[in-house]
């Protein structure tokens, strides 16, 4: 079923990779990353429309979650990072796939527990590069491997239930957790095969009531899926290359939701005005806050 919600540029500024966007409920402020120009972006959604205030990074980073009211994690292409939000001061938390200089981080979500999900990839998007970890404290576990492009990581309210998709692939699918902990229970099951549609599955949140909203990657909508697997709604978005979403608002009533432009030529630039560009959807839903990390496992 399609529908036309309220949509509106929330920064004009174009992100060649935008991703990893997060809410901040108690300065009512919206963050995300471009991972390939190296920058994170700030922008407190009382101010309306941008310009957002830009950090620049010394490393891609693709994923930011909240930690405490001082200080958030980034996903980084080496490792995990805190960050001192007063200063943009930056210490290593841990290490990720450090020693593989061919690969980076990507998708990634906190679990009810406190503990991220996080996703690496190859730096190319080589086949079978990327991997999907479980990270608690310090302590990395890696999950799931021989994935090409991972993404689409959420969780279901109850936290007994994650999701993920390869990209690449085009199958979306659902594992059965330990809410206490995050860890899988069983392994994965398909929840929908999206492998013959336009577009490709990419980041996903997870509303009040269960279901599931994915940024559909050359697509220009999103999709909702109930916690059954049934492709419940599709909404337009104007940006061809939606990359993530994340509820946002004082009521989490919106979609904060960043595009990109990667592999667009000047002409494709052209024909997609919002290119890159992150948005704000109002999808007429109530979303649940992503939990912040836990620095103790």
């Amino acid at each position: 079923m399609a529908a036309s919600p309220s949509i509106r540029v929330l920064d004009p500024s174009r992100c060649h990779l935008g991703e990893g966007p997060s809410y901040d409920p108690a300065t009512d402020t919206a963050w995300w990353v471009d991972i390939l120009e190296n920058r994170l972006f700030e922008l407190p959604l009382s101010e309306g429309a941008g310009p957002a205030k830009m950090h620049a990074l010394p490393f891609m980073a693709s994923d930011v979650a909240a930690i405490d009211a001082d200080r958030q994690l980034l996903s980084a292409e080496d490792g995990l990072y805190i960050r001192t939000i007063r200063d943009g001061q930056l210490s290593l938390f841990c290490p990720l796939e450090a020693e593989d200089a061919g690969t980076r981080s990507n998708d990634g979500r906190v679990h009810p527990s406190g503990a991220l999900w996080i996703s690496t990839m190859g730096r190319d998007a080589e086949t079978g590069r990327g991997a999907i970890y479980h990270v608690a404290g310090t302590r990395v576990t890696r999950l799931f491997s021989g994935l090409s492009i991972p993404n689409g990581i959420a969780f279901s309210p109850d936290g007994a239930t994650g999701y993920f998709v390869d990209t690449d692939e085009g199958i979306l699918r659902r594992v059965a957790l330990d809410p206490a902990t995050g860890l899988p229970a069983s392994a994965p099951e398909t929840h929908y095969d999206h492998s013959d549609g336009q577009g490709g599955i990419d980041g996903a949140a997870v509303d009040a009531e269960g279901l599931i909203w994915t940024a559909r990657f050359g697509g220009a909508c999103l999709d909702a899926y109930s916690p059954a697997g049934e492709r419940v709604r599709t909404v337009s978005v104007p940006a061809r290359q939606p990359t993530c979403p994340t509820f946002a608002g004082r009521d989490l009533d919106r979609l904060l939701l960043t595009t990109a432009y990667e592999g667009m030529d000047e002409a494709a630039r052209a024909e997609d005005p919002e290119h890159g560009r992150t948005l704000l959807v109002d999808i007429g839903v109530r979303g649940l806050l992503e939990p912040a990390f836990r620095l103790g496992a």
